[in-house]
């Protein structure tokens, strides 16, 4: 019998985040959040797009009601857009470093 469906790709070719740090607040410290390392990019896509639809979804919530009242509401979107950024670049830098560890391996 004839396989119709492929096997789905290893892990070892599935791109990975490393750890990226974020949430600095400017308070003499380093920042209080990271990206764990060796994460699947699909899923910190998948996390990186729930993020940015929290924070979309809190800035049309912000702009509808009385400005004044919504620090909480800009301090919310500012650190999901913040964990959104971190995720794409965790994910950006993993396919980069998997990419230059794959030509090192072929050059050898």
């Amino acid at each position: 019998m004839i396989k119709i469906v492929p096997d789905p790709p290893s892990s070892e070719n599935l791109y990975k985040t490393v750890a990226t740090a974020f949430g600095t607040c400017d308070a003499g410290h380093g920042p209080l959040f990271s990206v764990c390392a060796g994460i699947n990019a699909e899923d910190a896509l998948v996390h990186a797009s729930l993020s940015l639809k929290c924070a979309r979804e809190t800035t049309y919530h912000m702009c509808m009601i009385e400005p004044a009242a919504n620090q909480g509401l800009l301090w919310s979107t500012l650190h999901s857009i913040e964990m959104a950024k971190a995720l794409v670049d965790a994910v950006i830098d993993g396919i980069e470093s998997e990419g230059n560890r794959r030509e090192a391996k072929a050059e050898s």
